[in-house]
C-alpha cells in the first residue's frame, strides 16, 4: 500500500467532524491534567516509600506497562461499541487506579500503589485512543492535523499537571492525605470529568459513523490480535507507522522516566522537577499541530525522520548534562518531546491511513500496545541501567536503539 492516505472520501457534514473535535479537545484537557500530575510524582513518591531509585523507575513504568494492557480492551470495546464505550471504559479504569494509589500513599505500601499506577495507566489510553477517534470523519490528506489539534490539546492539562502537583498535595493534606496523595485525588476527578465530557458529547460516535459510510456495516467476529497482525503483515505501510511509533515512545519513555532520579540526585526540588518535565510535556504537544500540517504537506515519512533526528539530538543534550544542569537538561528533554510528538503525530497518521475503517480499532490497539508496551520495557531497563551504571550511559543506548529505524525510513523513502 502507498504510503499516503488511500482512503475513499467520505460524505460527513463538517459541522459532525468539528464537533467531535471540540469535544475530544475539551476531554483532551482534563485527561492531560490527571496523567500529568500523577507522573510529576509517581517515581518519587514510589521512591520515598520503597526507600529504592529503581522501584521509583518502576512506578512509571507500571503507568505506561497499565496503559499497553488497557489498550487491548479498549481497543475490543472500539470495535464492538463505538469510540464513545472505549474511552470511557479507559477514563474510568483511570479514576479507578487514581484511587487505589492515593490509598497505597495514605497506607505507606509501594506495592499497592504500583499496583494502582496500572490502572492509573488507563487515562494514557484514553488519551491516546482519543486521537484516532479524530481521524475517523477526517477528510483524505486531513487525517494528521485532525490527530495533531486533539494531541494539541492534551498540552494544556499536561504541562498544568505537574505544577497543580504542589497545590494539589498541600490541599490534600488539609483532609489528612499524605502530601504525595493529594494529585492523584485532583487526577481522579479530571478522569471523571473526562469520562463524563465524552459520555454526553461524543456524539455521533465517529468511528460507527465512519464503517457505516465506508459500508464496514457492522465489525465480524474477528476482532483478535491476529487480525491485526495479518492486517499488518499485507501493509508495508502500516508495519514501519507502528514501528515508527514504538521506537519514539520507547525512546522518550526510557530517557524521561529517569530525569527526575537525575535530578534528585543533583538536589533538586520538586518544583524544579515539576518544571523540567512541564518543559518536555510542551515539547510532547505545543507544536503537534505544525506537526501534523507538515506530515499532511510533506508526507509522513520524511516527518518521521525528522523525529528520529531529534530524539537522537536529545539524547546527546540530555546524556552529557550533569545533574545539577537545569538548563541542559531541560533543552534536551524539550527535544525529546518535539521529536516524540514527529513519531506519534506521523506514524499514527500513517497508520490510520493504512487500513479500512473495520480494521482500525483492533490495529490501533495492537499499535498501542506494543507502543506503550515497549516504554514499559524501557523505563524497567532504563531503571536498572542507571542503578549499575549511569544515566550518560542510558542516553548512549537510547541513541543506539533510535538509529536501526532512521536506516529503515531512509530505505523506505529509497523505495517509493
Amino acid at each position: 500500500m502507498a504510503l499516503t492516505d488511500d482512503r475513499p472520501a467520505t460524505s460527513v457534514p463538517a459541522g459532525v467532524q468539528r464537533r467531535i473535535i471540540r469535544v475530544l479537545t475539551a476531554t483532551q484537557v482534563l485527561g492531560g491534567i490527571g496523567v500529568a500530575t500523577g507522573v510529576a510524582v509517581s517515581t518519587l513518591a514510589a521512591a520515598s516509600l520503597s526507600g529504592s531509585d529503581a522501584i521509583g523507575g518502576l512506578a512509571q513504568t507500571s503507568a505506561v506497562l497499565g496503559a499497553a494492557l488497557l489498550a487491548v480492551p479498549t481497543a475490543r470495546a472500539a470495535a464492538r461499541s463505538g469510540r464513545r464505550t472505549a474511552l470511557m471504559f479507559a477514563y474510568g479504569c483511570g479514576v479507578l487506579g487514581a484511587v487505589v494509589t492515593m490509598t497505597a500513599l495514605a497506607l505507606g505500601t509501594w506495592p499497592l500503589m504500583l499496583a494502582g499506577l496500572l490502572l492509573f495507566g488507563g487515562g494514557s489510553t484514553a488519551n491516546l485512543a482519543a486521537r484516532y477517534a479524530a481521524t475517523d470523519l477526517s477528510r483524505p490528506g486531513h487525517s494528521a492535523r485532525d490527530l495533531s489539534i486533539v494531541v494539541w490539546a492534551t498540552t494544556i492539562g499536561s504541562v498544568a499537571g505537574p505544577n497543580l502537583a504542589a497545590p494539589a498535595g498541600r490541599v490534600g493534606a488539609w483532609f489528612g492525605l499524605p502530601e504525595r496523595a493529594g494529585p492523584y485525588a485532583l487526577a481522579a476527578l479530571a478522569f471523571g470529568l473526562a469520562a463524563l465530557g465524552i459520555l454526553a458529547g461524543l456524539r455521533p460516535d465517529p468511528l460507527r459513523l465512519a464503517q457505516k459510510l465506508e459500508a464496514a456495516g457492522t465489525p465480524g467476529p474477528d476482532r483478535s490480535l491476529g487480525a491485526a497482525w495479518r492486517t499488518l503483515r499485507a501493509s508495508r505501510s502500516g508495519r514501519i507507522a507502528v514501528a515508527a511509533i514504538v521506537v519514539s515512545h520507547t525512546a522518550m519513555v526510557s530517557l524521561m522516566s529517569m530525569t527526575p532520579v537525575h535530578l534528585n540526585h543533583g538536589g533538586a526540588d520538586v518544583t524544579v522537577v515539576g518544571i523540567v518535565i512541564s518543559l518536555h510535556i510542551a515539547g510532547m504537544f505545543a507544536l503537534s499541530p505544525l506537526v501534523g500540517w507538515l506530515a499532511d504537506q510533506l508526507g509522513h515519512l520524511p516527518v518521521l525522520l525528522l523525529g528520529m533526528v531529534q530524539l537522537i539530538a536529545a539524547t546527546a543534550l540530555a546524556g552529557t548534562s550533569s545533574a545539577h544542569d537545569v538548563g541542559q537538561l531541560s533543552a534536551g528533554l524539550i527535544l525529546l518531546g518535539t521529536g516524540w510528538s514527529c513519531g506519534l503525530v506521523a506514524g499514527s497518521a500513517l497508520l490510520t491511513d493504512s487500513v479500512p475503517a473495520e480494521r482500525r480499532p483492533s490495529v490501533q490497539g495492537l499499535s498501542d500496545l506494543l507502543m506503550n508496551g515497549g516504554g514499559a520495557l524501557g523505563g524497567v531497563l532504563a531503571g536498572a541501567i542507571v542503578m549499575l551504571s549511569s544515566y550518560a550511559v542510558l542516553a548512549g543506548l537510547i541513541a543506539a536503539f533510535v538509529i536501526p529505524m532512521i536506516v529503515v525510513l531512509l530505505l523506505a523513502r529509497d523505495s517509493r
